[in-house]
């Protein structure tokens, strides 16, 4: 049983955070005043946070800002990825500041309040981030509270009875409820977002957690987007006559929800349908393949990843988020490592010989993140005309 250090409160603390190990990190406040329980991650995006906040990805976990000012732009409605955000809270150095962006609508504490976020600031995250890359994630509470009231033993308590991420399947929690249509293309500092009016095909996305902008980069492809709940069957996908379909980022375990996801994805396999395959959709297609999947110690978090692309030699910077990965040994033949991660050697992609199936561990949509991976976008559709030519 872990005991707790660092008791002793400082003067106007107003935010706790209890780690499962009993470490206490005292703060400022921000957002919602409440208490929630997680695995603290680190991210190092420079810019985005908003996104970041609102990708369903992030489910279960609260995100340490390893950049130290977060805040100074502001938040607005176009920079929303879900509409509920699944993250359970955030933790920065800096206080944060009144936006200084032409295109704020809201201060990021009023909007943390609309969406039921706790924050604190004040902490030492370059200490946090270093405690994380050395001890991996840990379980913990953030906690907030004005009148500085706190009952740790409760919050660690709380800490160590959480399970954690591993085993736990949350594209349930974050995919939507029933099928929809999308045709929303990508924003323009111009003209905001537009619309595709003219389609190539008809694809459908599976939504394990989808973020908005993936759907907005597959609508300006050219393609007729029909977006179908996480749990759909391969018949209730063929259904919609597709000619190909997306297999979206998301979070948890992929091996929990392979119980649903493997059964649909082996059916369309069997069809010879095209496949495109992101994040979590890239490690449950991996399973459907027969490959298998591992927790990180750390997970790749962030907009600077560098990335190979074994086919061309092309080195490209991504954007990330992932606690889990394929093993690329565990890979059977006919399954080929088509990419990898250039920080630890991971895997960061998969194609099937002879088929049209190809997936990539990282966002290719760049929201935030750079936008060297928009070409697999296109890759897909490549992939779909040839698929219909043959």
């Amino acid at each position: 049983m872990s005991t707790l250090t660092n008791t002793k409160q400082p003067q106007n603390a107003t935010a706790v955070i209890v780690l499962a190990n009993g470490t206490v990190i005292w703060g400022k406040g921000f957002g919602a005043e409440k208490q929630s329980v997680g695995e603290i991650c680190f991210n190092t995006s420079l810019t985005g946070y908003q996104e970041v906040l609102t990708d369903p990805s992030y489910a279960g976990q609260i995100i340490t800002f390893t950049f130290p000012h977060i805040g100074n732009v502001g938040t607005n409605p176009e920079d929303m990825e879900t509409t509920n955000p699944a993250s359970r809270g955030l933790i920065v150095r800096e206080d944060v500041t009144e936006p200084a962006n032409w295109r704020a609508t809201k201060h990021l504490d009023e909007w943390l309040k609309s969406c039921d976020l706790p924050g604190i600031s004040g902490v030492d995250t370059r200490a946090l981030t270093r405690h994380i890359r050395d001890n991996g994630a840990p379980n913990a509470v953030i906690a907030h509270s004005q009148t500085g009231e706190f009952d740790l033993e409760a919050l660690h308590k709380q800490a160590q009875d959480w399970p954690g991420l591993e085993g736990m399947d949350l594209a349930k929690d974050v995919t939507c409820t029933q099928s929809y249509n999308w045709n929303e293309t990508r924003w323009s500092l111009s003209e905001g977002y537009g619309t595709q009016d003219n389609p190539q095909f008809k694809v459908v996305a599976v939504d394990y957690g989808a973020k908005r902008n993936i759907l907005r980069c597959l609508a300006s492809a050219g393609l007729d987007v029909t977006v179908v709940p996480a749990t759909s069957t391969a018949e209730d996908i063929l259904a919609h006559n597709p000619d190909g379909v997306f297999l979206s980022n998301g979070p948890g375990d992929p091996e929990a929800t392979a119980d649903y996801a493997v059964p649909m994805i082996q059916g369309l396999l069997k069809k010879n349908m095209p496949i495109f395959g992101i994040c979590l959709g890239h490690q449950l297609l991996a399973l459907a393949l027969g490959g298998k999947t591992r927790k990180m110690h750390l997970g790749h978090r962030g907009g600077n990843q560098p990335v190979k692309d074994l086919d061309t030699g092309k080195v490209e910077i991504t954007s990330q988020n992932h606690g889990f990965e394929v093993i690329e040994e565990s890979l059977p033949a006919g399954v080929v490592q088509s990419h990898v991660s250039l920080f630890d050697g991971s895997n960061e992609g998969i194609k099937v010989e002879g088929k049209p199936v190809f997936s990539v561990q990282y966002h290719p949509e760049a929201s935030p993140g750079p936008e060297d991976s928009y070409y697999l976008f296109e890759r897909f559709v490549e992939t779909i005309k040839e698929a219909k030519a043959a």
